[in-house]
């Protein structure tokens, strides 16, 4: 059976229909059999759910040793009733395990502003949080349960060799729509056996997922339930990582981010009626932070993505894109470059229109995979986006969301 999330050390799953959602699985729990370092990054958006709230004063201390997540329900723009509604899933998910409320987590995910069925989460929390289990099986339902319109669940799992210790690192995350560069209705749940201090969890959890949840885009819209979280329970039995510094980190760093790229692609690739998934990369930039915003501004540019759906090598909405970056660059030594995950043309060079066959270059753009590619020749740094192309399916699907 394929690894997941219940194969890093003392994690627990399980996922179930409470009857918020009608026929599947609506109720997901993670539990780490000790309290474990937590970082955790949430939306941007300044209408926060009543979940995020309570999960950010939870995060304070930097332990977290389970967390509940529902669907069907976001429990956004619930007022105090919603919020009331957090603290009971918290406050049962602690009276069951045995472990202070302060130490869960609490997220939801589901149409914003419906009021919150609280009696009937708390039950099913009650009727289900006896079978949390070890088995791949629970994992799996786990990673289930937290979906809302999304086609697959989104699951990861790694394991690798640090200073001499085996470090597992595993992942569930749910996403399709409202996906947008500084996170939306998006959910990453991360836990590892790694030892390693909350202070340094909490920045390189941030970095990471500027490198990766932060990099993708399907429609442009935040949302108001967005969570990253990270849970590490120190189980493998390493020397504690204390600084960026120490033997073994900067391996865990880079198996983190590979963990949520891993995921953050998976959101992307089920894009709410996408037929394309679309890499955005830009090199030789002068800083990151100029590529990150190139990358950005192009991959969330309407035009070029209803390009990218009729297979039209429109290049010039892409430099349009980029010049609305809000960033400074010379058009004038632009490469660009389009095509599929095997061969990429050069349609621009030091700003140059080039010659190329539109017909062989339409026949690229059909695949499922395409590849933009900006080589501003100005410096040494990089960014790598992910995006989806607009349909008329996308449109379709959330123009009737609510009936």
């Amino acid at each position: 059976m394929i690894k997941n999330i219940t194969n890093v050390r003392g994690i627990k799953c399980w996922g179930a229909h409470s009857g918020v959602k009608s026929l599947r699985r609506d109720l997901a729990i993670i539990y780490s059999e000790v309290p474990a370092s937590a970082g955790a990054v949430f939306t941007q958006n300044k209408v926060q759910a009543e979940p995020v709230k309570l999960s950010k004063k939870h995060m304070k201390n930097g332990r977290i040793q389970a967390i509940v997540v529902n669907a069907g329900n976001a429990n956004a723009c619930t007022g105090e009733a919603g919020y009331e509604g957090a603290q009971a899933m918290a406050r049962t998910t602690g009276e069951m395990l045995g472990i202070d409320e302060k130490l869960v987590l609490v997220a939801s995910t589901g149409l914003i502003g419906k009021p919150f069925p609280t009696d009937e989460v708390v039950e099913g929390l009650r009727e289900n949080l006896p079978k949390i289990s070890s088995k791949s099986s629970a994992g799996s339902f786990a990673a289930n349960a937290i979906l809302t319109t999304d086609t697959f669940p989104k699951e990861g799992f790694l394991e690798f060799e640090m200073e001499g210790y085996e470090i597992n690192i595993a992942g569930i995350a749910k996403g399709s729509g409202m996906i947008f560069p500084n996170m939306a209705t998006m959910l990453a749940f991360i836990v590892t056996d790694v030892a390693i201090q909350p202070k340094l969890l909490q920045l390189t959890v941030k970095e990471v997922v500027d490198n990766s949840f932060n990099m993708i885009t399907v429609d442009g819209d935040t949302s108001t339930n967005d969570m990253v979280a990270v849970l590490a329970n120190g189980l493998a039995g390493n020397d504690k990582l204390k600084s960026r510094n120490d033997p073994g980190y900067q391996l865990f760093r880079d198996k983190l981010e590979e963990m949520m790229v891993h995921l953050a692609k998976l959101i992307v690739s089920d894009g709410e009626g996408a037929s394309k998934f679309v890499q955005y990369e830009v090199v030789n930039a002068a800083d990151a932070k100029t590529a990150k915003k190139l990358v950005r501004s192009i991959s969330d540019s309407t035009l070029v993505k209803t390009a990218m759906f009729g297979r039209d090598p429109n290049w010039g909405r892409i430099v349009c894109a980029a010049g609305n970056a809000g960033v400074k660059f010379d058009y004038t030594k632009v490469d660009l470059y389009l095509g599929d995950e095997n061969e990429q043309i050069k349609v621009l060079e030091q700003g140059t229109p080039l010659d190329f066959d539109r017909n062989y270059m339409k026949k690229l753009l059909r695949k499922s995979h395409i590849f933009v590619k900006m080589d501003l020749k100005n410096g040494n740094s990089g960014a790598v986006g992910w995006g989806t192309d607009m349909t008329t399916d996308y449109v379709i699907f959330n123009s009737v969301y609510t009936t």
